[in-house]
């Protein structure tokens, strides 16, 4: 075969390899969304468990699912990036640097179900707070770091050094030339870095039922951190392992097509979020 079939014949396998990933996707979201779309309404999605017989609506479980998201975020963000500047910036090379990414590394390859008992044993038993919406969110925090670290000092590393040398030559110091040059360049990888950890966070199921619970509040919405901290994903994974309510089929196909709406929709705010911010910063669209 010479070289130019050969060529051919990868590009086929490549565009096949694409397609069949496509297809897989819809023909996935297509089964959900047809079980689970007729089943959703507005007082299913923002009524209380209390509003409809049987499995109830997903009020408060939708609530919890954002909020436990932006509290792992707030905590995980801060330490993940400054850890990924230090990585890339002031430690490239060293015995602190490597035993950092070994850290993260290995953080990383933590199944999660060991974290969830890691943050039961941890935050519950030992310093007694409770199963609740803050533990949960603590825990789901530690899933969210390795994820964050790397992405933060690959998009660092990804901007050119010429940058960094221009503002040093104009006499900025090294923390204003990270600080106004380098973080603003990398900013759109991070912030893609942080949907895709955001993604996966809002599906965890096995963190959260060790920390968070299987309970919600009565009140819509709730911000106390004591509060139960039942998710959609928990909240589809419990009404189908307890089977004590009648119509769980139909609960869980509806939550399951409001979970996979709600990831949609927020990989979508935020990726228009981070074109624009791309945008404003290079001008490139």
């Amino acid at each position: 075969m010479n070289a130019k079939r050969w060529d051919t014949f990868i590009t086929a396998g490549l565009w096949v390899a694409g397609i069949f990933i496509i297809v897989l996707l819809a023909v996935f979201l297509g089964y959900i969304l047809f079980k689970g779309l007729p089943v959703l309404s507005w007082k299913f999605i923002f009524g209380a468990s209390s509003d409809i017989n049987a499995g109830g609506g997903v009020g408060a479980q939708l609530f919890n699912t954002f909020y436990i998201l932006f509290l792992s975020l707030l905590v995980a963000t801060p330490i993940a990036v400054g850890a990924g500047i230090y990585l890339a910036e002031y430690s490239a090379r060293g015995r602190l640097a490597d035993m950092i990414r070994l850290s993260v590394e290995c953080l990383a390859s933590v199944p999660s179900i060991v974290l969830g008992l890691f943050g039961m044993i941890v935050f519950i038993s030992l310093m007694g707070f409770g199963i609740s919406l803050g533990v949960g969110a603590m825990t789901l925090a530690l899933m969210n770091l390795p994820v964050i670290v790397r992405v933060t000092e690959e998009a660092l590393k990804t901007v050119p050094r010429e940058y960094r040398e221009a503002s040093l030559a104009l006499g900025a110091t090294k923390w204003q030339t990270i600080s106004r040059v380098v973080l603003p360049s990398a900013l759109p990888g991070i912030i893609t870095g942080v949907t895709l950890t955001a993604g996966r966070a809002v599906g965890e199921t096995a963190i959260l039922i060790f920390t968070a619970g299987t309970t919600v509040s009565r009140s819509i919405p709730d911000f106390s951190l004591s509060a139960g901290g039942e998710t959609l994903a928990v909240h589809m994974w419990y009404v189908m392992a307890i089977g004590l309510v009648p119509d769980r089929i139909d609960k869980a196909n509806g939550t399951a097509a409001l979970l996979i709406l709600t990831i949609l929709m927020f990989n979508l705010v935020l990726a228009y979020g981070t074109r624009y911010v791309r945008k404003c910063l290079t001008g490139v669209r």
